[in-house]
């Protein structure tokens, strides 16, 4: 197992797209991974120099849209890892990070792509998954949105007392309606919530059996374009992380092929962080949207990079995991340093 570079917190980690990563460098095998610039000097890199002697077995599992279906499609994170004798197995797709969360937790998965929100409300629920790369929060990115129907006359969220909102329970939509009732000063209790998953939501919307919808990329973008729906908020008050949420018995057995995958899949982001046509036309594939979608919801969730955890990604994400047990929204405290993977 290498360490990452100026490794210094404790480990363990989660998480989705909710929602749409992208990963693995197709012009180089060096397996340092490039940190936005504007990263702290602390920030750990993704790397992994260690190949095994034995074929071993990384599971992968998947939403519709995220990182990892991308690196299915392009293919080269299986042909790295393949290299390091390390076979992928997929799993997906899951219509949302609960189910997927249910994958790991049932040991038909290994690693998965899902929200922090979810993620810190498996692990408080006593799912033994650990927190293995985070993709930092973008304040000024639009992957997540309140919506409602175009002919509505809601306008603003004030407007949404005595409403209903569809939401996914203990998800980043629960957390997204929450914040920007604290942010506007309403109570929560005067606006209805109806826990419902994005299958179920976009059509009680389009129908109005609710009068808004907390949700995120590429559902924003299906419902603005093809139901003209509109968006009553723009940025999220309080940006949520992106996780990477590994299996914990397979990050303690298997730290090295763990860690060799994750950073196969940083790559991956990497890659296609400079490649956002090709980021769209893999999201066509996958999710067979039209073109005008994919490209709006890449376009919305801005760049993908996902680093191992800082001391300073761990301290707000505790922040996170102990806003959301003041709410009530998870039963127990999670102690997010003893929650990423010890890699």
């Amino acid at each position: 197992m290498t360490d990452l570079k100026q490794h210094s917190f404790r480990r363990i980690f989660l998480i989705a797209f909710s929602s749409l990563g992208f990963i693995v460098s197709a012009c180089s095998q060096q397996t340092a991974v490039n940190v936005a610039a504007n990263a702290d000097s602390s920030s750990k890199t993704l790397s992994s120099n260690q190949t095994t002697t034995n074929t071993n077995v990384i599971r992968l599992a998947y939403q519709k849209g995220g990182i990892i279906p991308i690196s299915r499609q392009r293919g080269e994170l299986e042909r790295q890892l393949v290299a390091q004798n390390i076979k992928v197995e997929w799993s997906g797709p899951f219509d949302r990070c609960a189910t997927l969360l249910n994958a790991l937790n049932g040991n038909r998965a290994d690693i998965g792509g899902c929200g922090d929100i979810p993620s810190i409300s498996g692990i408080a629920a006593g799912q033994p998954l650990c927190i293995g790369s985070v993709q930092r929060p973008k304040s000024d990115a639009l992957g997540n949105a309140i919506l409602v129907r175009g002919d509505s006359p809601i306008r603003k969220p004030a407007d949404l007392i005595g409403k209903k909102v569809a939401v996914n329970q203990g998800g980043a939509g629960e957390y997204l309606l929450l914040k920007v009732l604290e942010k506007e000063n309403i109570p929560k209790e005067k606006v209805q919530r109806v826990y419902l998953s994005p299958n179920d939501a976009a059509p009680a919307l389009y129908q109005g059996s609710v009068d808004a919808w907390a949700v995120w990329e590429p559902y924003i973008s299906v419902a603005q374009l093809e139901h003209q729906a509109r968006r009553i908020t723009t940025t999220h008050p309080a940006p949520t992380y992106g996780i990477m949420v590994v299996r914990g018995d397979a990050a303690k057995e298997n730290p090295a092929t763990v860690k060799a995958a994750l950073t196969a899949l940083s790559q991956d982001g990497e890659w296609l962080n400079q490649h956002s046509d090709a980021a769209a036309e893999f999201m066509v594939k996958e999710l067979k949207v039209s073109d005008a979608v994919a490209k709006q919801a890449t376009k919305n969730r801005g760049p993908e990079s996902y680093v191992f955890p800082t001391t300073e990604d761990i301290s707000n994400l505790q922040k996170t995991a102990d806003w959301l047990l003041e709410q009530k929204i998870i039963p127990q405290r999670v102690d997010i340093a003893a929650a990423v993977c010890p890699l």
